[in-house]
């Protein structure tokens, strides 16, 4: 079989796999769909009556590492504010980029699409470490104290929007993660993403999830009505789910799509995995990672899996990639990481338990020292990487090694069994 990746834009990369050894090409899920324009337009049917005598309304959109169609959902949104009357002065959006940098110039299309010029003059991007910002309204359950954009307390309604999928410490993405992290104080976000060191923080996973349930205290200080729009993504990111209304009932909704679309069924694992980071999580490692995890899942112990992601903006955080710099051995790192954790080491913690199962080699624009410094094995060329992985793998006595592709890795949970 022959299959072909894109990377960095517009170039592609091209591998060969022997159809006796390819296991599978596992991607999401397709479902029926209404299509994008209806299904949100029966979303916000509801929404007018919502914003109904508004004088302040704040918009929460996802920043441009997330795949979510705001521009989309603005033209579902924008004609039923304006039917409730409210103008446009009278709305803030609120991009929530948790503890990421704030939305470029040139991401602005992306976010706002044909708003941009309309709109650009509301948008604001969340600062995490802008203590200015920011109102302690309490803690949750584990202790985490809940720090949020006070942009919340001085509006009348509130416009969640987002998508859900799965997400590998949090069980998914959307609903209650556009308040925590999304527009969550630095300190909150470290405390929070402490919790998924934890075995009870993986993908799909929401009862007794700690970081699920700091997620949904954070929801219960917001005294503003909410109005949640989600979005369910098919793996070519069209939408084929709308939900809205309760912010828990619409996210519980959309998990529920999400299950049938993002959870691919496999036999059994694989002795090399391809998992391919795609546009956007291809943005920079810490994104990328959750091909990683996902792929991880389908790779037998003492297998190989190949990651590939441009990178295209770096490593994304810094924290991770120095503490895992810093030691020689997964385990010297999980040592640390349990003895003084920083944001970020969550995901150190993620990746130096995968390295110590199986292989990862990485595919990848980042420098061949930081990749190595990271528990990764550079790669620059991918029918090599996997002829030589194969080759490996005959040498342990496989003599036929099976190979599985996911060719959007950050989002396709095999389901092993």
């Amino acid at each position: 079989m022959q299959l072909s990746i894109p990377y960095l834009g517009d170039q592609k990369i091209e591998v060969a796999i022997s159809d006796e050894n390819l296991l599978g090409v596992l991607e999401p899920n397709t479902i029926p769909s209404a299509g994008e324009k209806e299904s949100l337009g029966r979303a916000t049917a509801n929404l007018a009556a919502f914003l109904k005598g508004a004088n302040k309304v704040l918009v929460i959109i996802n920043d441009a590492t997330r795949p979510t169609p705001t521009p989309a959902m603005l033209s579902a949104i924008l004609p039923q504010a304006e039917l409730a009357g409210i103008r446009d002065e009278q709305i803030t959006i609120l991009v929530a980029t948790g503890a990421h940098r704030g939305a470029k110039e040139q991401e602005l299309d992306q976010l706002l699409g044909p708003y941009t010029e309309r709109l650009k003059g509301r948008l604001v991007s969340h600062d995490a470490k802008d203590s200015n910002s920011l109102v302690n309204v309490g803690k949750t359950r584990n202790g985490t104290p809940i720090l949020l954009n006070k942009l919340l307390f001085s509006c009348d309604r509130i416009v969640a929007t987002g998508s859900v999928e799965p997400h590998y410490f949090a069980g998914f993405t959307g609903g209650r993660k556009a308040f925590l992290p999304g527009i969550a104080g630095y300190a909150t976000i470290e405390a929070n993403h402490k919790l998924a060191i934890q075995d009870a923080a993986h993908s799909l996973a929401l009862d007794g999830n700690p970081v699920h349930e700091d997620m949904m205290d954070a929801l219960r200080h917001i005294k503003v009505p909410i109005f949640a729009l989600m979005t369910v993504l098919d793996k070519d990111q069209k939408v084929v789910g709308a939900t809205s209304g309760d912010i828990v009932d619409s996210f519980q909704e959309a998990v529920q799509v999400a299950q049938s679309v993002f959870c691919v069924p496999v036999k059994q694992q694989s002795d090399i995995v391809i998992s391919v980071a795609k546009f956007p999580m291809d943005i920079n490692l810490y994104q990328s990672q959750k091909g990683i995890d996902n792929g991880s899942l389908a790779v037998k112990d003492g297998g190989t899996l190949i990651l590939v992601s441009s990178c295209r903006e770096g490593i994304g955080d810094e924290e991770f990639a120095k503490l895992l710099g810093s030691c020689k051995t997964p385990d010297e790192a999980l040592q640390k990481i349990n003895e003084n954790y920083k944001l970020g080491y969550h995901k150190a913690a993620k990746m130096a338990s995968v390295s110590k199962r199986i292989s990862v080699q990485a595919y990848t624009e980042l420098n061949d020292n930081m990749v190595r410094s990271l528990f990764l094995e550079p790669v620059h060329d991918l029918q090599q990487a996997l002829d030589d992985a194969m080759e490996q793998a005959r040498r342990k006595g496989i003599a036929n090694p099976t190979v599985l592709v996911l060719p959007d890795g950050c989002v396709t949970v095999p389901l092993v069994g």
